[in-house]
């Protein structure tokens, strides 16, 4: 990824997805109104991405109590998504939308995909109520991430958000202090 995507608007895309027993249409405008998490990996019916999505599901409901909407991309289709929902416990428990990217078309986008392999590395946006890309995380194949990690990253996200001239510091969490940037805490900190 040559360029940042942080603070340009999610670029348009469709694709279908499979949600909740259904296939259904998705363009970068469903992604408007509410924050979102696009998430990528590499491919259904592998070991670590099971692990990953499992952990998102485990936190989805917290996640939609934020206002966070998530969309698990991988270059499968959107039938193999749903195979692998109907025969993986794990998978099974997924509430949110699985998109098909098979012509790579949104992972390009995104800057995650291994061209030579045709899969998408463990990619992570967070994208605000406007589209905007806000937090953008990307992993190696072999590291896998942490949905509460990310919960944490969002609430940063959404706090910075609605709190004009706060910034949050390391590892804050809701409740805790933040930062008011100004030139008398330069050297301070």
């Amino acid at each position: 990824m040559s360029q940042s995507l942080i603070n340009t608007k999610v670029k348009p895309f469709s694709a279908t997805a499979f949600h909740n027993g259904d296939f259904v249409e998705l363009t970068e405008q469903d992604l408007l109104g509410k924050w979102s998490v696009v998430f990528f990996y590499p491919a259904d019916f592998t070991f670590i991405c099971p692990t990953e999505l499992g952990d998102m599901a485990d936190h989805y409901a917290k996640l939609q109590e934020m206002g966070v909407e998530v969309y698990a991309v991988s270059t499968d289709k959107h039938f193999t998504h749903k195979a692998w929902h109907d025969t993986s416990d794990t998978i099974n428990k997924i509430k949110f939308p699985m998109i098909g990217d098979p012509t790579a078309a949104i992972s390009r986008n995104f800057g995650v995909l291994v061209e030579e392999d045709g899969v998408a590395l463990r990619g992570t946006f967070v994208a605000n109520p406007e589209g905007e890309i806000k937090i953008a995380e990307i992993h190696d194949l072999g590291i896998g991430r942490s949905a509460q990690e990310l919960l944490r990253k969002i609430q940063a996200a959404q706090y910075v958000a609605t709190h004009d001239g706060e910034v949050c510091p390391a590892a804050w969490t809701p409740g805790e202090e933040t930062l008011a940037p100004s030139l008398d805490l330069v050297g301070k900190i």
